[in-house]
């Protein structure tokens, strides 16, 4: 079982930035991912960003340039660095942890940008 903790999620107005960070606790394996996906209301969950344990990235062609994934090296503790918001970056975050064919969700945190 692994449990995931959230943070730094808020009301910005556009242009503005937020750090959301994520740690991952119980049962890790390496290697893993960890990423960031998130979910206006009534649409589905997308993916934001994802880091794997040796530091590859990938993210969405909505968010490039925008926002920056990272992790502390050696740990479970993710970073999502994000910059120049839009209305449009409106939703749910939620970090997600994947290993070994197992994957675990956190709760979400609210990021609410305004016009």
């Amino acid at each position: 079982q692994v449990q995931l903790v959230e943070s730094g999620g808020g009301l910005v107005q556009a242009g503005g930035s937020l750090r959301l960070s994520c740690a991952a606790s119980g049962s890790t394996f390496t290697p893993n991912t960890m990423g960031w996906y998130r979910q206006a209301p009534g649409k589905q969950r997308d993916l934001v960003a994802t880091i794997s344990s040796g530091g590859g990235t990938n993210y969405a062609d909505s968010v490039k340039g925008r926002f920056a994934i990272s992790r502390d090296s050696g740990t479970n503790i993710v970073y999502l660095q994000m910059n120049s918001l839009k209305p449009e970056d409106t939703a749910v975050y939620y970090c997600k942890y994947a290993s070994s064919g197992r994957t675990s969700w956190g709760r979400g945190t609210q990021v609410t940008v305004s016009s």
